[in-house]
């Protein structure tokens, strides 16, 4: 069986690099061309050549992680395909590869490609898109979401904090800060301006060019209002710079851990964190996926044909794992604008897609 398993595992996985490069070539060119206009609008503040193919190449890992399963579908399904054309699976059949030991073999191997892709989607792909987000903010403009910014909520306490963040610059920091502070009544206490802002090692934000504002408190004999500016100001709170970029940036992109600590802010601020609880359990069961695409790709090693016919049935592969990410988005935004739980909404395109391929595994190899 050890053989057996080094012959099954090294075509795959040759076939499996080679669908991937050429995915990614191809993805590389278009970002690439994508680039080159760019180039000509933002030639006076010095993005050069040198940083279009720098930024380009930063969203590899991201479209890595995104072409992973279907190049593991694509490139195990043209492996038993060609098996099975050659006779090579009927030996070894022949040889005591039986029905269940074959998938249990090719689950081994979808094993390692979900731990892969794990590792890309939460560990590579985020740090390499937020380098490349802020190369391009370093020459094109800061980092925005629409007219005002992200806006953001903070408990303390006895006070409630409502904070807006317009912008992220190239280096990290934050652009055009205000933060509102609120009793547990609602009544607004004060409000701070900061032209810039860091974030801090000890859970705070350095605020600079600080304009603050006081309100009296309620029942005062006299309405008046303090106003003070500071050169700097600390201000304590739990909002990291994860929590920040997720605000400004795609939630897709962010790691499981950084979504989940989101999600747990946001709930306890008594936000509606349904967007990025479906994005986190996407997280989670993505990777999985690619169990899923080795178990449809099975049933291709029992088809009977002699001559030809391959191309045929990649091309059937291709359209099998288009369709399983297209549902895979669409499942998305359909719960979030039904409010369905977030992680059945995650999970369904696997499971149908699994039955789907344990019926045709069932029909093809069990009953025949």
């Amino acid at each position: 069986m050890k053989t057996i398993r080094r012959l099954i595992y090294g075509e795959v996985l040759y076939a499996v690099m080679f669908v991937t490069l050429g995915f990614l070539a191809l993805f590389f060119f278009f970002d690439f061309v994508d680039e080159i206009q760019s180039l000509a609008r933002h030639a006076a503040t010095g993005y050069r050549l040198i940083h279009a193919l720098t930024f380009v190449g930063l969203m590899i890992p991201s479209h890595l992680y995104e072409l992973l399963p279907i190049a593991v579908l694509i490139g195990t399904i043209f492996v038993m395909a060609r098996f099975a054309q050659s006779s090579e699976f009927t030996i070894l059949r022949t040889s005591g590869l039986g029905p269940w030991r074959a998938l249990k073999t090719l689950l081994f191997l979808g094993l390692g490609f979900v731990l892969l892709t794990f590792a890309i989607g939460d560990y590579v792909s985020p740090i390499a898109d937020r380098t490349g987000q802020l190369l391009k903010a370093r020459y094109q403009g800061r980092i925005t979401v629409g007219q005002t910014g992200a806006w953001l909520k903070e408990k303390q306490g006895y006070a409630q904090y409502a904070v807006n963040v317009n912008a992220l610059e190239s280096d990290g920091s934050m652009r055009d800060i205000r933060i509102f502070e609120f009793d547990n009544q609602g009544f607004l206490m004060s409000m701070v301006q900061a032209g810039t802002a860091t974030f801090g090692d000890d859970d705070s934000w350095n605020l600079k060019q600080v304009g603050r504002t006081e309100f009296p408190a309620r029942g005062a004999d006299s309405a008046r209002i303090d106003r003070a500016t500071m050169e700097t100001y600390r201000w304590p709170n739990r909002i990291s710079a994860e929590m920040v970029s997720a605000a400004l940036l795609k939630p897709e992109r962010m790691s499981t851990i950084d979504l989940f600590q989101y999600i747990q802010h946001l709930q306890a601020n008594a936000q509606s964190a349904q967007r990025y609880e479906i994005e986190f359990w996407k997280k989670v069961f993505y990777p999985l996926s690619c169990l899923v695409m080795v178990v449809l790709a099975l049933p291709f090693a029992y088809l009977h044909f002699r001559s030809g016919g391959i191309a045929t049935y990649v091309f059937g592969g291709v359209m099998a794992g288009i369709s399983f990410f297209l549902l895979n988005n669409v499942f998305g935004y359909i719960g979030n604008l039904q409010n369905w739980q977030p992680w059945l909404t995650a999970a369904l395109p696997g499971i149908i897609y699994s039955l789907l391929s344990l019926t045709a595994f069932g029909w093809l190899v069990l009953r025949r």
